[in-house]
């Protein structure tokens, strides 16, 4: 064999094992680090997963080229899956077109070229099941921004067992498909914050790790600094690099149910006379549906917020306690509420859930006095259709299902309507 046939060379570019870095041999074949490279790409783009459509698709953030939703456009989106809390949904949707506009401030030039628009973080208040968290996912369905959802009941001091503080970033960093840049003009929503006030009003004279301790490590991410990052969280993986995101540009939205603060809300508004103007006497009931519309920021720092949080939190918003009107709302008229969902689930046993208006009105009734807010329309539901769904794939011949008022209230068997003999 000549020498001019021992040289090794790529079956496909015909490069020399010179001219490569390494070179993989099979049957009389070979293969360059360079082809491999070259086929992976083209295998992954062609075997890349389609993009969603459908209802799986989110809507279209941009009503046309180049124009932003605007908080009407956003508040509109809003309705569609949230019923009442209006000034929340204002609030939120002027926050997000504004951070919108701060995310363009630096390709506009004027007179205000030199004028750096700052962020206003949100802080929503509201009783259970008034709609914050969802609030918050229905958001992220309309945004085209990263949007992630952290929960403040697993975080502790760093240093300590738990979740760093970082960890919220990362989520949002994974939202961003570890885009540092996109994530860096995210929106986080910060759920369940009340849960790290700190135990008492006085300053803690012990470490009171995930309470006051939190609550002082979430003040440079909620103001802007350089944080670093571990990709794949913290304390389980130390050997990772850091990836450092700048916080300046996130907007942050916390919220929380702050249960004990209608106790502070309406002693602070109650006042009592004396002298000539005794008598009258001004009481706020703390079970006012809108009691949290007169929340103020001392009324924070009594709850177990520190000043340097709350200052950081310039909106509040509060959402009031549901009405019995909203509850039957919340069943009736949403895109997804909770009787379509059922009659859903019906439907994929071939048969016709409807209720009265009766029935519907004793659901309502029910779950009022549970006090869990649009979670006891659930719990309510679920014990009504529990024996229901149970059997229901059984009765092949039923049609129609009818819920009455006995049925909600007194667990009495509903009306079953058969299905109509074919001639």
């Amino acid at each position: 064999m000549s020498q001019k046939e021992d040289v090794i060379r790529c079956s496909f570019c015909g490069r020399t094992a010179h001219e490569v870095s390494s070179m993989v041999a099979g049957p009389e074949v070979y293969i360059c680090d360079r082809c491999i490279t070259d086929a992976a790409g083209i295998v992954g783009h062609e075997t890349r997963p389609p993009k969603p459509t459908g209802a799986s698709r989110p809507p279209a953030r941009r009503t046309e080229a180049g124009h932003r939703l605007s908080p009407i456009e956003i508040k509109s989106s809003l309705d569609e899956y949230v019923i009442g809390q209006d000034q929340a949904k204002k609030a939120l949707s002027v926050a997000v077109y504004n951070h919108y506009k701060r995310i363009d401030s630096a390709q506009h030039y004027g007179d205000y070229a030199d004028v750096e628009l700052e962020k206003s973080n949100i802080m929503l208040i509201g009783p259970t099941g008034t709609g914050k968290t969802l609030l918050a996912r229905t958001l992220a369905r309309v945004l085209d921004v990263p949007f992630s959802i952290s929960d403040a009941t697993a975080l502790t001091e760093a240093g300590y067992v738990g979740e760093d503080v970082e960890s919220i970033l990362a989520n949002l960093l994974h939202a961003a498909d570890f885009n540092v840049e996109r994530a860096e003009r995210g929106i986080i929503y910060i759920d369940e914050v009340d849960k790290v006030a700190r135990k008492a009003d006085n300053a803690s004279i012990t470490r009171d790790v995930s309470g006051e301790g939190v609550q002082q490590a979430l003040l440079k991410i909620l103001e802007g600094t350089v944080a670093g990052v571990p990709p794949k969280g913290g304390r389980k993986h130390p050997e990772q690099s850091l990836i450092n995101i700048n916080t300046s540009n996130i907007l942050f939205i916390v919220g929380g149910a702050f249960d004990g603060l209608a106790d502070i809300i309406a002693q602070r508004v109650s006042t009592n006379s004396i002298g000539f103007t005794a008598g009258q006497t001004k009481r706020m009931d703390k079970f006012d549906p809108a009691i949290f519309s007169y929340v103020e920021p001392d009324d924070l720092l009594r709850f177990g917020l520190i000043p340097e949080l709350v200052g950081r939190l310039p909106v509040i918003s509060a959402l009031n306690a549901l009405t019995p009107d909203a509850m039957r709302n919340i069943l009736i008229e949403p895109r997804n509420a909770l009787l379509k969902q059922y009659q859903k689930l019906f439907s994929m046993d071939g048969v016709d859930l409807l209720f009265e208006e009766s029935a519907v009105d004793a659901v309502v009734e029910k779950a009022h006095k549970l006090g869990t807010g649009a979670r006891g329309l659930r719990a309510v539901l679920e014990e009504t259709m529990l024996d229901l769904m149970f059997d229901i794939h059984t009765k092949s011949d039923v049609a129609v299902v009818r819920i009455t008022r006995e049925t909600v209230e007194h667990k009495a068997e509903p009306i079953l309507e058969p299905r109509k003999a074919t001639a």
